[in-house]
């Protein structure tokens, strides 16, 4: 999981960029990176750490220019802490171009291949989107004529990008000289939208991961881009979009709604906000089913992304809800960050228990899910430590029990808690009185119920069944090998080069 961001406007785009990556930050921890463009020139500065540490006033007066992308990641399966990993990507030919990208891509090792061996371009790093920028130019050179690139030619090259490309991805792309590109997967798993504002100097655009950074920034949102599709926005303003390929379908990765998104974004016509409230309430109904409402003192939600769960399972129930943690705002997500000692110092850190509210009471604890198991783990022995009588845990999702291959950091099945194990024997495992899980069907349908034309949906970690059709479980054994080779060779150096570049495109 990434965020990008994208715009084209009538004035500097650095601040913007900048203010885009603040709102995505949730996204991604990792490293963060902008890349501009003034005329043919591009401008490229990207770092390890979270925004406000890679960029300076000094960083911010060498991004100059009306266009522009930018990048906020984290690692994900098999990659590496290398500095040279952070986005956006560069390549020189054809025209210059820049990229950056959201997701994964299941064919990456295979197109290395036809880089080296058909289309006699250089990888330099591991990361997929290397892979996939070198893709896109190689796809843009074959369908230039006469040195020229006119839209039909971009539309060309992402129809054939779409055609041996594999996985998940959201880009957002420069070309020197012509404009900005972004386009989406034909699965639509990661998420893309398109928002439009007039601050006076005429139509500016903006492309984003989550429609947060749209609305933050005074943009409108217009619409998420579609499965497949492609938006070219030339340097001058003019938007140009295309449906690319003919077998295209919207899959939206469903774990967007249960965590991964703010809250007061919308994904693909769902409210992230009312979808949370909406799992509060199929969780509801089946606490009520299994007879555990009159066990329940109180509900108490893991801050931030249960809170809306838990305070609508509270209400459907007739139950006291109260906020008995305590989230220390300034420590980063757990979830997404590289390694399980790390996590495990976290949690303490980051949230404390207020001891009257579970002192002799039967607690109910809501959180968004349950992935490795370490946090849950460690939720409950404070709530003991607390004095709660008894400790119930209810997930707001199913059982994560399959590797996420498109983006998100679940992908080895011995990290997962719940592979192999029964709902009983997990609820051991963190020491839980009892513990209630979504059911995936019902999941589905809280989503669904926001947007009926909603079909179907990315479940591959809870359901096993990955949308492309092309993840086999020798491929899954291969990403475990390489994220157990990465983590035996990580490095603990606490020197972290900066890259800052002065990019002139041919």
């Amino acid at each position: 999981m990434c965020g990008v961001v994208g715009v084209v406007a009538k004035t500097p785009v650095n601040q913007l960029l900048y203010d885009g990556l603040l709102l995505l930050q949730h996204r991604g921890q990792d490293a963060a990176g902008i890349a501009t463009a003034s005329g043919k020139s591009f401008y490229l500065y990207k770092s390890m750490g979270l925004v406000r540490d890679v960029f300076r006033t000094r960083n911010m007066r060498d991004l100059p220019g009306n266009m522009g992308i930018a990048h906020c990641r984290y690692p994900t399966a098999g990659s590496s802490n290398n500095p040279a990993e952070a986005q956006p990507f560069y390549v020189n030919s054809p025209f210059g171009l820049t990229l950056a990208h959201n997701g994964n891509l299941t064919n990456s090792a295979e197109l290395k291949e036809d880089m080296y061996r058909q289309d006699l371009r250089h990888i330099n790093t591991d990361s997929d989107s290397e892979v996939l920028l070198n893709v896109l130019a190689h796809e843009l050179e074959r369908a230039t004529h006469n040195f020229k690139l006119d839209p039909s030619a971009v539309f060309q090259a992402v129809s054939r990008v779409h055609e041996r490309v594999r996985g998940a991805y959201a880009v957002v792309a420069m070309i020197s000289g012509y404009g900005l590109l972004a386009f989406r997967d034909p699965f639509g798993i990661r998420p893309l939208c398109l928002g439009r504002a007039d601050f006076g100097n005429g139509t500016e655009y903006m492309v984003a991961s989550e429609s947060v950074a749209l609305e933050g920034l005074g943009f409108e949102f217009v619409r998420d881009v579609l499965p497949g599709e492609a938006i070219y926005i030339t340097m001058d303003g003019n938007l140009m979009a295309q449906q690319c390929t003919a077998r295209h379908s919207l899959n939206p990765c469903i774990f967007e709604y249960v965590y991964m998104a703010r809250p007061d974004s919308s994904i693909d016509g769902v409210s992230v906000y009312a979808a949370r409230l909406k799992l509060g309430e199929f969780l509801a109904h089946k606490l009520g089913s299994m007879g555990l409402t009159g066990k329940i003192d109180v509900v108490m939600p893991i801050p931030d992304s249960s809170r809306p769960a838990a305070m609508q399972l509270a209400m459907k129930l007739g139950l006291n809800y109260r906020e008995g943690f305590i989230k220390n705002r300034y420590i980063g997500r757990t979830f997404i960050m590289p390694g399980q000692a790390l996590r495990k110092k976290t949690v303490r850190q980051k949230l404390n228990a207020i001891g009257v509210e579970f002192k002799g009471k039967n607690v109910l604890i809501v959180d968004d899910s349950i992935v490795r198991g370490t946090t849950s783990r460690e939720i409950v022995q404070m709530a003991r430590e607390a004095g709660a009588n008894k400790v119930y845990f209810a997930s707001a999702a199913p059982p994560v029990r399959f590797p996420n291959v498109y983006g998100i950091d679940m992908p080895t099945r011995h990290e997962l808690i719940a592979t192999g194990r029964s709902d009983e024997e997990i609820a051991r495992e963190i020491g839980a009185d009892e513990l209630i899980y979504q059911d995936l069907d019902a999941l589905e349908r809280a989503v669904r119920e926001l947007n009926p034309r909603l079909s179907s949906f990315e479940t591959s970690c809870f359901s096993g069944r990955y949308v492309t059709g092309d993840v086999t479980t020798e491929y899954l054994s291969g990403v475990e090998l390489r994220r157990d080779q990465h983590r035996d060779n990580a490095r603990g150096d606490d020197e972290e080069p900066q890259l800052g570049l002065n990019l002139a495109a041919a």
